[in-house]
């Protein structure tokens, strides 16, 4: 059973190139598009698709159930699937409570814990690591849809001003043989340094470079993590030689990576999909959308506000807007790179909610607070608060609150969030929460 109920992804179909779905997911209905997408018979009634509009409770409530968010996070745990339901999950070192892609996946089900990443890393294999719009885990299933991304990141990376102090040629072989002959090393095992001229806030010395240079290449790849330190190893030796022998043409891949957004997204525009993955251009995005516009159902999407936008959806949509359930009424301590509030400006126009992180602005223009997550109870963001976990203490402290302007902050919200941050304490491994600042109510 998937992990996320009345989620139906599109796959490619059932043939041996093709990524099938790994962890008992029903069929889609892929056929039954591409017959669509080919037109009826000569004699038959031309089909007239009536336009679909969705309200915004309805535009909520299907995005917060395409991304996991819907069910209460409780149940058995299937780490594999849940991360194929989501598509990736961004990795990032900041660890205020709990680093970014373990609170991801904690929020969708609480029985997770830290250590299990790294097993469907190092062990199990069920995952790679690689940058969708930032460093990120996907699917190892995945792993034959990301051969141009390679590429375009070689690329990318080759042209940057900064990354032009890499070891050379010889210097990554140098690199590669070394790693081919000791096993995985990180970043420590080498000792290139920073000429004293190019030393800034974001310079790397040269080996440093050409090790991410081959990782973003497809050269190397991430065996392990120890305390978020990556450990590069030959991709041959990371990565299963079936999920590298099985190449797919670029088309194919850029298909994919569109209907796969959009499967994700529930509905989105052009740019939406663009963003999902960070593995296509908006030219190829604009692309694919005119060769399947037969397939594709155009959509109005209500905002927050008064205004609505243009979008477009998967056939299934009418279906997947009449099983999605209403979203779970217990109140969630969201991650600020949580997929759902990455998107600023689909937040923004889903929810109303306006958010930033502020971790680069200097505090004395912070409008919150260095690292402030968000609280969304049932399909609806009703605050934000600051907390920071001292591990040596053990103890969560709550550093600031602030409930959202137009909600009342009742004792009964104040008890699902008292709630929440004795589970938040479990996933920090700490005893007790402790107010820094008054309690709402």
């Amino acid at each position: 059973m998937s992990p996320f109920h009345g989620l139906a992804l599109a796959r490619p179909g059932t043939n041996k190139d093709s990524l099938s779905p790994p962890h008992g997911r029903p069929q889609d209905n892929r056929r039954q598009i591409k017959s669509e997408a080919l037109g009826p018979p000569a004699n038959s009634p031309k089909l007239v698709r009536m336009p679909v509009t969705i309200s915004n409770r309805d535009a909520r409530r299907l995005w917060l159930d395409a991304q996991g968010l819907a069910p209460t996070p409780t149940g058995k745990l299937d780490l594999g699937g849940l991360i194929t339901s989501l598509g990736f999950v961004q990795l990032d070192s900041i660890r205020a409570v709990s680093r970014a892609h373990h609170h991801i996946i904690w929020s969708r089900n609480q029985n997770y814990r830290e250590p299990m990443l790294n097993r469907a890393l190092a062990r199990d294999r069920l995952i790679f690591e690689h940058f969708t719009h930032d460093a990120s885990v996907l699917p190892m299933d995945f792993y034959p849809a990301w051969g141009r991304q390679f590429r375009r990141l070689e690329e990318k990376v080759r042209g940057w001003e900064w990354h032009r102090g890499m070891l050379d040629a010889d210097g990554r072989n140098a690199l590669r043989e070394r790693i081919g002959e000791e096993g995985p090393l990180c970043t420590d095992a080498f000792d290139t340094k920073i000429a004293p001229e190019k030393k800034a806030m974001w310079s790397r010395p040269p080996h440093k470079l050409a090790l991410d240079y081959m990782w973003y290449a497809g050269e190397l790849s991430t065996s392990h993590r120890v305390n978020f330190k990556k450990f590069y190893d030959l991709t041959e030796r990371v990565i299963p030689n079936h999920h590298r022998e099985d190449e797919w043409a670029d088309e194919k891949q850029v298909d994919w990576l569109c209907r796969e957004a959009l499967a994700r997204l529930g509905f989105g525009t052009a740019g939406d999909i663009q963003r999902f993955w960070g593995a296509v251009s908006s030219a190829e995005v604009k692309d694919w959308i005119a060769a399947n516009r037969s397939e594709l159902v155009e959509v109005t999407v209500c905002c927050a506000g008064k205004s609505e936008y243009a979008a477009f959806a998967l056939p299934d949509i009418e279906h997947r807007l009449t099983h999605a359930p209403q979203p779970t009424r217990r109140l969630r301590i969201l991650n600020p790179f949580d997929p759902v509030i990455r998107d600023r400006t689909r937040l923004e126009r889903l929810f109303g909610f306006d958010y930033r992180i502020e971790i680069f602005v200097p505090a004395a223009k912070r409008r919150w607070g260095y690292y402030v997550y968000p609280l969304l109870e049932g399909d609806r963001f009703v605050g934000r608060i600051e907390v920071k976990a001292d591990r040596k203490a053990g103890r969560l402290n709550v550093l600031n609150f602030w409930a959202e302007p137009k909600v009342k902050w009742t004792s009964a919200r104040a008890e699902k969030l008292d709630a929440e941050l004795v589970r938040f304490c479990r996933l920090a491994e700490v005893g007790e929460t402790v107010w820094r600042v008054p309690q709402p109510v």
